[in-house]
């Protein structure tokens, strides 16, 4: 109970799946938590799981929404950033409408709750004098790192989920704030189709096991973490590492010409048909228990 004890933590999208299992784990951990989603049985069943819980229910890309959850306990320490829909299509059949819904729950919700937290914390930093206790979780996926054909207004808003996150992380350490993304493999309501049954037994994509991870940065130890992006699932969390140059080329003049950009970078691009490059295919192969070993 100590790790957490009397930190304020808002969760969203804790009506099911990966916020659910996160807001139970904070919980645990001595943390006074608000529980936000639309409203609805999911998230009054959470809420009676967390008896110390406030429950502040509304669409998380409103303002107002994430004003109320500001204000529930009067402060805030963690953000947790859970909320998303998925509206899947290929890109050339995708409407405006879909487009628009999953970037502004995903994008647009993350922007709000993550612009009136730092706001209150850098607000505080200057009160006290110092920096303050504040963490940062936001949810990512893989989808941003592979482009996932079917789900282009999602890995959209995940790509720029992780870019709100970097920013974030160097705008605001000076406050004490510290911001990383998790890119989560659970099976939830959400990835069911996708992830099919669980099994029978112990299931090693569960929502609960992901959870540890981002009560670990919410906690004192996330003090030296920030701007990062960690993959998880079962027993394994991965550090990604930033982007690498592949390949760096040069005009033999000033400047190039459209010829020598043929002539240098036709060597270069030889496959036909061509096939994405610009993808970290690496993380697919990730599994429990892999990491770390000879």
């Amino acid at each position: 109970m100590a790790l957490l004890d009397g930190r304020i933590a808002v969760v969203t999208g804790a009506g099911q799946g990966l916020g659910a299992a996160e807001a139970i784990a904070l919980a645990a951990a001595g943390a006074r938590v608000v529980l936000n989603d639309l409203p609805g049985p999911a998230l009054d069943e959470v809420a009676a799981r967390i008896p110390s819980a406030k429950v502040c229910p509304g669409d998380i890309a409103e303002w107002s929404t994430g004003e109320a959850l500001l204000k529930a306990f009067g402060g805030l320490d963690i953000l947790v950033n859970n909320a998303g829909v998925l509206r899947d299509r290929m890109i050339f059949s995708m409407s405006e409408q879909e487009w628009d819904t999953v970037i502004r729950v995903h994008l647009r919700g993350h922007f709000v709750t993550t612009r009136l937290a730092t706001a209150h914390w850098r607000d505080q930093s200057k009160i006290q004098g110092r920096p303050v206790y504040a963490r940062i979780v936001n949810t990512a996926s893989e989808a941003f790192l592979l482009g996932s054909a079917g789900q282009p207004n999602y890995a959209a808003a995940k790509g720029g989920i992780v870019a709100l996150t970097l920013a974030t992380a160097r705008g605001c350490a000076r406050y004490g704030v510290r911001a990383n993304a998790i890119c989560p493999r659970a099976r939830t309501a959400m990835t069911g189709s996708l992830m099919g049954a669980p099994p029978d037994g112990p299931d090693p994509l569960s929502a609960d096991r992901v959870a540890p991870l981002v009560t670990y940065l919410a906690g004192p130890a996330g003090e030296r973490i920030t701007g990062e992006v960690f993959v998880a699932h079962g027993d394994m969390v991965a550090l990604l590492g930033p982007p690498t140059v592949r390949a760096a080329f040069h005009a033999t003049g000033d400047e190039w010409t459209v010829d020598e950009l043929d002539a240098t970078l036709g060597k270069v691009f030889t496959a036909d048909p061509p096939s994405p490059g610009f993808v970290c295919s690496e993380t697919l192969p990730l599994a429990p228990s892999t990491l770390g070993e000879d």
